[in-house]
């Protein structure tokens, strides 16, 4: 379905610069856009992108330069948020759920199946659980004993929500996540690991979003909690009785050891690491790959591993790359002043002489 560039600035709210008669069928990042595709240029740093597209048209801001490209342009106040309702005019319109228990999943006879829901093909629904209003689980989802789901959710294929665990309404877990696997929890004794039994629960709040692959132990004892409105990414481990604030973002590859609390509106970026039995407080912000030790207070963004304070480790980085150079000027240095020792060396011993000749 195609649309004239006239059709999605009356959309969008949008100015056009160019043929309004240029049809576009499609939406595109800048680097893989093809013809009759349009591209977005969220900031500056994609400019040096806009000479090599192939996009038929731009989605920018007010600031960006027009003669930078003979590309028709649709500027607007908030492109990003422009670019989304083209984004939604061209996708196709979702297939309808149908509610209904498909005839290969088992759903034990004292499960309790709120009204609309789906349970679609070898789904695995255990005694005692609880499916609220409207939630679809697609197949192959498991869903253990006395487990609760709240109302609107959407499990993907292949997600596991264990014994007794609790998911809240409108949440969406992605295909391959587990909520709910035991704990890592050992005691090492005469040399032999012997297994701490994790007796505790997993809690998933409302609007919760959780990427493909990740993970959310239950606790050893009470529960592990992934606050309200949190947003995780794919391959991110959650471990026992950590404790996630509301809206907090963690992205890929990020792991957060047991015990460990983070307040509310917390980002911990990707392949970072924090230590158990910490505490982050509400608004810190966690940089990629930080190796996070200790407490860190509200509101501070740390880097680094160990982390520090931002500011603090760009010093140290910065001092780092200029480090073969200080290596090179400290040898320098260190050459002259054996120089100089060896001349200080000889003028004493000539002054001793001289003395001893008089």
């Amino acid at each position: 379905m195609a649309a004239t560039l006239a059709t999605l600035a009356a959309l969008t709210q949008s100015t056009l610069r160019g043929s309004p008669d240029t049809e576009i069928h499609g939406v595109a990042g800048l680097h893989n856009a093809r013809l009759g595709e349009i591209a977005l240029v969220a900031d500056a740093r994609h400019a040096r992108l806009v000479a090599r597209t192939a996009a038929s048209a731009l989605v920018v801001g007010a600031a960006f330069d027009p003669t930078a490209t003979p590309l028709p342009l649709l500027v607007a106040a908030q492109p990003a948020q422009a670019f989304e309702q083209i984004a939604d005019h061209f996708s196709p319109v979702p297939e309808p759920v149908e509610p209904g228990i498909h005839p290969t999943a088992i759903v034990a006879p004292d499960a309790e199946v709120g009204a609309g829901v789906s349970i679609q093909a070898h789904c695995v629904v255990e005694a005692g659980a609880q499916i609220g209003a409207g939630t679809v689980l697609r197949p192959l989802v498991f869903v253990g004993r006395r487990a609760r789901i709240g109302a609107h959710c959407v499990l993907h294929p292949h997600v596991a929500v264990c014994d007794r665990c609790v998911v809240g309404d409108r949440v969406i877990l992605h295909s391959g996540v587990v909520i709910g696997a035991d704990g890592y929890g050992y005691e090492t004794r005469d040399g032999v690991h012997r297994k701490i039994p994790q007796r505790g629960i997993a809690e998933i709040g409302d609007d919760v979003e959780i990427g493909a692959n990740s993970t959310v132990d239950r606790a050893r004892y009470g529960r592990t909690v992934v606050g309200a409105g949190t947003k995780v990414d794919n391959l991110v481990m959650v471990a026992h009785n950590v404790m996630v604030g509301e809206h907090c973002l963690l992205v890929g590859q990020c792991g957060i050891a047991g015990s460990a609390v983070l307040g509310h509106h917390v980002t911990v970026a990707a392949q970072a690491g924090l230590a158990g039995h910490i505490e982050l407080g509400s608004g810190v912000v966690v940089g990629a790959r930080a190796g996070v030790m200790r407490d860190v207070p509200a509101g501070r963004v740390v880097l680094g591993s160990p982390a520090q304070d931002i500011e603090k480790e760009r010093l140290c980085l910065v001092l780092h790359q200029k480090l073969p150079e200080l290596v090179q000027r400290i040898r320098q240095l260190s050459a002259t002043v054996d120089q100089l020792t060896e001349k200080v060396a000889h003028l004493e011993a000539t002054a001793e002489d001289d003395s001893e000749a008089r």
